[in-house]
């Protein structure tokens, strides 16, 4: 997770610090439709320019959304304006310290699964799985040139990894899938391992592989130089 991405995570959750913008919050979040200000400032019993104040900042935060629609029903003239209405936005919004990706691990384990309902071998659809989705992180992160294990860590650093350098090593200090890795070690790291060795494959560096390191302190894989790797790898 980048500095910006959880800071932006916790600013938004901080916004429903304030109990009446909580209540204000769970109010619209429980609605099976949209509603207006006078409707959350009836039910929480505050003037309408204060709910207002409030509704707006939820949207500002990304945890509501707008919508203008006509609350008569009727259209043309004489139908009176739009009214500004409010429901509770798609986005989901968490925060942990240190950073847990279980929907990565998620969507890994089912992709896996449906290739291995379709006759594929489950240590090869877990292998295409963790290659699928490493394809679709590299993508979004376009890391800038430069030396292989620098690259590398580009790309894990937003997903929670804490890549550190350490010699001609990449340490990932932090096991994103932590709670699930204590469980089903084995699948868990093993998964782990291929997704890391497939955002090397992906962004062409050729010069390191990952390989299990296993240390209760920290992610269990570690990316080393390949042994017939060049200098380019550090």
């Amino acid at each position: 997770m980048t500095d910006d991405g959880f800071a932006q995570r916790v600013t938004r959750l901080g916004a429903l610090a304030d109990p009446l913008r909580r209540r204000i919050y769970r109010f619209v979040a429980e609605q099976p439709d949209a509603v207006s200000r006078d409707q959350a400032a009836d039910v929480v019993a505050v003037p309408r320019h204060t709910a207002k104040f409030h509704l707006d900042r939820l949207v500002d935060e990304g945890l509501l959304v707008t919508e203008f629609r006509r609350l008569t029903g009727r259209s043309g003239p004489g139908a009176g304006r739009p009214a500004k209405l409010y429901r509770r936005s798609a986005r989901e919004v968490a925060v942990s310290v240190p950073s847990r990706r279980y929907d990565l691990a998620g969507q890994v384990l089912a992709d896996a699964v449906e290739r291995s309902l379709d006759g594929v071998p489950m240590a090869e659809a877990v292998s295409q799985a963790a290659d699928n989705a490493a394809r679709i992180v590299v993508e979004a992160t376009r890391p800038e040139a430069g030396q292989e294990l620098s690259r590398v860590g580009e790309v894990l650093a937003p997903l929670g990894y804490e890549p550190r350098a350490e010699q001609s090593d990449l340490v990932l200090a932090n096991c994103p899938f932590d709670r699930l890795a204590t469980d089903h070690r084995d699948l868990v790291c093993g998964m782990n391992r291929e997704f890391v060795g497939a955002v090397a494959r992906r962004l062409e560096c050729h010069g390191v592989e990952a390989r299990l390191d296993p240390d209760d302190s920290r992610c269990c894989v570690r990316v080393v130089p390949r042994p017939e790797a060049g200098s380019d790898a550090t």
